[in-house]
């Protein structure tokens, strides 16, 4: 997740707990996945916050934003990859985290095939079009950026998790894709929450539940 000052589209507790012993006092966060309390994250220097967030079973939440706010970095702060200078990050006990990021590491070069992409993250092929379904036999190094795309991202959504994040899905995606995109949203787990980030407004309004907006600090 990333950005600056936040606003948020649906209101938010006026109390968010700093760990998970306190929840008991908020019922509405009582089921929280992840509960960021007044955070400010960064790598060599906090880029965004102070905020507070709480992602919910079940729910759809997308970072908005300009370039430079951060929308990243929170996602990153979620996984501990970036860094948390001020504030906390509760993460409810035996949490299973997916994690589509903007620019993964290059697989080109990998000899696995789309079926072995899968396999890693244990994602379920139920329910994957039968359009995609040829993409699985083939070696990676065939797939075009738009293919490519298509099964990272279901790798990481159709994955047995309890929150998946979707740093930028769309790039890539033919109108085609996007669709089978948000049809996979939909037909998820009712339990399965996501946190997206992404430039595609239309796409933005079309899925998700909250939509909280970032300024750069």
């Amino acid at each position: 997740m990333t950005g600056g000052a936040a606003v948020s589209h649906a209101p938010f507790s006026a109390f968010v707990p700093r760990d998970f012993e306190e929840l008991s006092k908020v019922s509405s966060e009582r089921d929280a996945l992840v509960i960021l309390d007044r955070v400010e994250v960064g790598y060599e220097r906090p880029v965004v916050g102070p905020i507070s967030l709480a992602i919910k079973p079940g729910e759809v939440v997308a970072i908005w934003g300009p370039n430079g706010s951060g929308k990243s970095t929170l996602l990153n702060a979620v996984t501990g990859v970036a860094h948390v200078f001020a504030g906390s990050i509760g993460r409810r006990t035996g949490l299973k985290v997916s994690h589509h990021a903007q620019h993964p590491l290059p697989l080109n070069d990998v000899p696995l095939s789309g079926y072995e992409l899968l396999a890693l993250t244990r994602a379920d092929l139920e329910g994957l079009p039968e359009t995609v379904r040829p993409l699985l036999p083939r070696r990676l190094s065939e797939l075009s950026g738009g293919q490519m795309q298509l099964l990272r991202v279901w790798a990481s959504l159709a994955a047995p998790v309890d929150l998946v994040l979707l740093d930028e899905p769309t790039i890539n995606l033919d109108p085609v894709g996007v669709g089978i995109l948000e049809a996979a949203v939909r037909g998820r787990p009712s339990s399965r929450a996501i946190a997206l980030v992404s430039h595609d407004r239309r796409f933005v309004d079309a899925m998700a539940s909250r939509v909280i907006e970032l300024v750069r600090r």
